[in-house]
């Protein structure tokens, strides 16, 4: 006997609730250093202060751990996060939490950095620095390069997130634009001890990547940046400031970013703790003790929302046929995360966009069921972390009035799945691993 719908639902939450439990920040703080237990020693036995710094959606409870660890030896420290995200620390605890703008950045995040750097540059050679880096860091840690001002870098975040720029384009030009991306924290660290504790949130895990690279040496140079500009044809939608400060860059009018065999970097440490590869293994396992073949496919998935839902639902089909060696009741895990070209009014995510295009190819197929989760718990500009899609979705909301390839038309998959309550509504996750596509088919 099928399960039910419901009953369906029910299991993909469970699922995804043994993904995100794996990339919990706080757990993944204190694995990080019960497997390092000499570097608590040395870092608690050293002459020097020690300090906290740290931005992105996750920072909050890698925070809290970083608290429970090392206490009364924290000196001082400063952790911007998302509107929302915050987390209460001990009445004594010597770590700021403020909070701050995602995914455009506001002027909260530019004070916040403010403080943070003016931190820094107070450090000493036998201090030692914990800088605690997640997804949203790029938006949260915000300082524009001289000449530029905020409304530059909101204007132009707007511009490349309107275009469905990838991410690893999109912090390519961050970090040319920025007085604290692409290694320049690192640079502001110098010469104390730098240890960065990251939370992955990017395809490939790429440490110059993740957060726009704060602590790490940046591969990219500012002709990088304008071949972004030029594929994606955005030069006119730029604000002049920010074209006149790239083309300068190019003509080596101001200093690119820190490369790899700068000193700065002698005593910069980066370890990823947390990632969409942890997280999408949790989800097999769990898929797998409830009954389910499970495999992970890939955690690289990327590309326009719409056309990778193709992907996905052709994939449940063929499972649904029998035409794979993966036997029913089946799991699929993927990861990653896509983009979306806004042409619409409406409201929406990739992950709900995604869902409905892929609820559009699953017209009239039964015991199938495709969760599109974004493990932050934030799918674009919106209350929902993303959605469910099966055989029934569009004939379920065909019945309140509403065309599923108008909706999607109009980038309204918000509204669409909230009108027939599949919704993925986790809150606030206080995680931050990209997004997970979970396939069942029974």
């Amino acid at each position: 006997m099928k399960p039910s719908a419901e009953q369906k639902r029910q299991i993909a939450w469970q699922i995804m609730r043994s993904a995100l439990q794996a990339v919990d920040p706080e757990v993944a703080v204190n694995a990080y250093f019960e497997q390092n237990p000499a570097l608590v020693t040395q870092i608690q036995e050293s002459a020097g202060k020690l300090y906290v710094v740290g931005a992105g959606k996750a920072s909050a409870p890698m925070a809290v751990a970083i608290e429970a660890i090392f206490g009364q030896k924290i000196s001082a420290g400063q952790v911007i996060v998302k509107y929302g995200h915050e987390l209460p620390l001990p009445t004594e605890s010597t770590i700021s939490l403020m909070t701050a703008a995602h995914p455009v950045p506001d002027q909260a995040g530019l004070t916040a950095t403010r403080h943070l750097m003016d931190m820094l540059q107070q450090t000493q050679a036998d201090d030692t620095i914990l800088c605690l880096m997640s997804g949203g860091g790029s938006a949260l840690l915000t300082q524009p390069a001289e000449g530029l001002t905020l409304t530059d870098l909101q204007q132009t975040n707007q511009c490349l997130l309107g275009a469905g720029v990838p991410i690893h384009h999109i912090n390519g030009i961050r970090k040319h634009l920025s007085a604290v991306k692409g290694g320049r924290l690192a640079e502001l660290a110098a010469p104390a001890t730098l240890y960065s504790l990251i939370l992955s949130d990017v395809v490939g895990d790429s440490l110059a990547v993740i957060a726009s690279g704060p602590t790490v040496p940046d591969p990219t140079n500012f002709d990088d940046a304008w071949r972004i500009i030029e594929q994606y044809q955005l030069r006119d939608q730029l604000p002049p400031a920010v074209v006149t400060h790239l083309q300068a860059g190019r003509a080596g009018m101001i200093p690119d970013t820190p490369k790899p065999n700068n000193p700065i970097f002698a005593n910069s440490h980066s370890a990823i703790i947390g990632s969409n590869r942890i997280a999408a293994q949790a989800a097999v396992q769990s898929a797998q003790a409830l009954g389910f073949e499970a495999q992970l496919l890939t955690t690289y998935v990327e590309g326009e929302a719409r056309e990778v839902a193709q992907v996905m639902a052709g994939l449940a089909k063929g499972l649904a046929r029998d035409e794979s060696t993966i036997k029913r009741p089946a799991c699929l895990v993927l990861g990653g995360e896509t983009t979306v070209t806004i042409r619409g009014d409406g409201l929406g995510g990739r992950n709900q966009e995604m869902a409905l295009a892929a609820a559009i190819t699953l017209q009239g197929w039964p015991n199938i069921l495709i969760a599109c989760l974004g493990t932050d718990g934030n799918d674009g500009p919106t209350p929902a972390a993303g959605a469910f899609a099966d055989g029934e979705t569009v004939a379920q909301a065909e019945r309140l009035g509403l065309h599923a390839v108008e909706q999607l038309n109009r980038n309204n998959a918000y509204n669409f799945f909230n009108a027939i309550d599949d919704l993925i509504i986790t809150g606030p996750t206080n995680t931050n691993v990209n997004d997970l596509i979970i396939i069942l088919v029974w």
